[in-house]
């Protein structure tokens, strides 16, 4: 008998090496190779075929060749998208999901991923026929939980569970079952017998995740994934996982707070970066339409050091309180803390303010939060940041109707940012009546004051009157 080998694959980039590297030769990437056994098959052997000709059609006529089909001879098909039940979902995959498309979604353990996805079973089973493939729990576990979600037993006749981690009787199960949506709970708890390698391996979750497109492709199934994450956050096997689905979704959320955010950062059928907001509950999750109520402030009580932007997530604007503090140090180096904040961004702000405008914070420490505990990395929280450092160091408040929009350069200008209609629309909707924001031209009639501003002294001034700053000059 032929003695097994075994090869070496790594996570990031999927190449493939005879020995093992602590770096990846291809992508540089640090611990990511991974032993893969090469399977060893005899040349006589009447055994299943190899894993290669999973999900495919075993048929001895030969297949008829599919001919190409110009863009105007292609129908379109209006059933094409289904709604899932969940508007915020809906938003996230760009407007419902599409029949024979594969969405991977990753996320912490514990962050409500499976609830989520049994959720939207929940409410598709009236319509669809739907497969809730449970491999890392029993039918009896899943039953509880559906019991807590409030899915009552005589409505769920089209809610079908499998409890099983072999791929190929999931893949029979598919194809004879034929369900409208289909969730594989998770892809790193299915394995393929043939295959020499222990489940969550690499070829493990390579080629099931093959075999299940293959079908999903075929049969016109919607199919939802589970996908583990790294200590990184990103999510565990190789990268082509990724490469090979239509949609990768990311749940996040602070294990402190209750809110959860959906996030798209691919996806085939619609816009990248939207999020879709939800709210745990003790029966689940919980749509909220409106998230700038979640990391919107009490506005009724002006705090010295608070100032409120608007951030966009993809399409959706969404209003975030921030709040600064500046107090003396007590250390040699002073503090640098940001909640929420991109903390080089942080540091950048607060060179600015002291080069340009003059306020002496190398001897202070500083910390700054955006409320909710949302991440917020674009650059037009910049304003708002500075206003809110400045505000702080004056011991000054912020009229609480006022929002700051824009980007802060190193030379102390103001620069315009994207989506800015969107923006001041959501502030105007929220009861705001003062925005401050770069020189620009303003198309149309916001129902606001809009002061433009080109440097950040002057939207300093304009949000703290009565407060004077001295530009610093230059050093020879």
């Amino acid at each position: 008998m032929a003695k097994a080998k075994s090869r070496y694959v790594c996570n990031s980039c999927g190449e493939n090496f005879p020995q093992m590297y602590g770096k990846c030769p291809a992508c540089s990437s640090w611990g990511s190779l991974q032993e893969e056994i090469i399977p060893v098959v005899s040349a006589n052997s009447n055994a299943i075929a190899t894993f290669s000709h999973l999900g495919t059609a075993k048929s001895k006529e030969k297949a008829k060749p599919r001919e190409s089909l110009t863009l105007s001879q292609i129908t379109d098909n209006d059933q094409a998208r289904s709604p899932s039940g969940y508007e915020e979902l809906d938003r996230v995959l760009g407007g419902g999901i599409v029949a024979g498309s594969l969405v991977l979604i990753g996320g912490e353990p514990g962050i409500g991923k499976s609830t989520l996805l049994l959720g939207m079973a929940q409410k598709l089973m009236s319509r669809y026929t739907t497969l809730y493939v449970c491999a890392e729990e029993s039918a009896q576990q899943v039953k509880l939980r559906s019991q807590r979600l409030g899915i009552l037993e005589e409505n769920s006749d089209d809610l079908y569970l499998l409890a099983e981690t072999d791929l190929e009787t999931v893949l029979r199960e598919l194809q004879s079952l034929r369900p409208k949506v289909a969730v594989i709970d998770s892809i790193q708890a299915l394995y393929f017998a043939n295959l020499n390698a222990a489940p969550g391996s690499v070829s493990q979750v390579r080629e099931c995740t093959a075999a299940l497109m293959r079908v999903a492709k075929r049969e016109n199934i919607s199919l939802f994934i589970v996908g583990h994450v790294t200590k990184e956050g990103a999510i565990a096997g190789p990268k082509v996982l990724e490469h090979m689905v239509d949609t990768v979704l990311y749940f996040e959320g602070d294990r402190f707070a209750t809110h959860r955010l959906l996030r798209s950062v691919k996806n085939r059928f619609g816009a990248t970066q939207e999020i879709g907001v939800f709210e745990m509950i003790d029966r689940g999750l919980r749509e909220v339409s409106n998230p700038s109520e979640l990391f919107l402030g009490n506005r009724d009580e002006s705090v010295p050091g608070t100032a409120t932007i608007v951030a966009c997530e993809g399409t959706r604007p969404i209003v975030v309180e921030l709040q600064a503090l500046v107090s003396p140090t007590s250390y040699a180096s002073p503090r640098r803390t940001t909640t929420g904040i991109e903390t080089n961004r942080f540091l950048q702000i607060l060179a600015v303010l002291e080069k340009r405008i003059g306020i002496p914070l190398s001897k202070l420490d500083a910390y700054v939060a955006a409320a909710g505990g949302l991440s917020v990395a674009e650059p037009a929280v910049d304003l708002g940041v500075a206003i809110a450092v400045a505000a702080s160091f004056r011991d000054r408040t912020v009229d609480p109707r006022t929002v700051m929009i824009g980007e802060v350069g190193l030379g102390g200008q103001v620069r315009p940012v994207s989506q800015l209609d969107l923006r001041l629309k959501e502030a105007a909707k929220l009861g705001f009546k003062r925005a401050i924001i770069p020189t620009m031209q303003v198309m149309q009639d916001y129902g606001m004051e809009i002061i433009q501003v080109s440097k950040v002294l002057d939207a300093i001034v304009a949000a703290l009157p009565r407060t004077k700053f001295e530009v610093a000059t230059p050093t020879e």
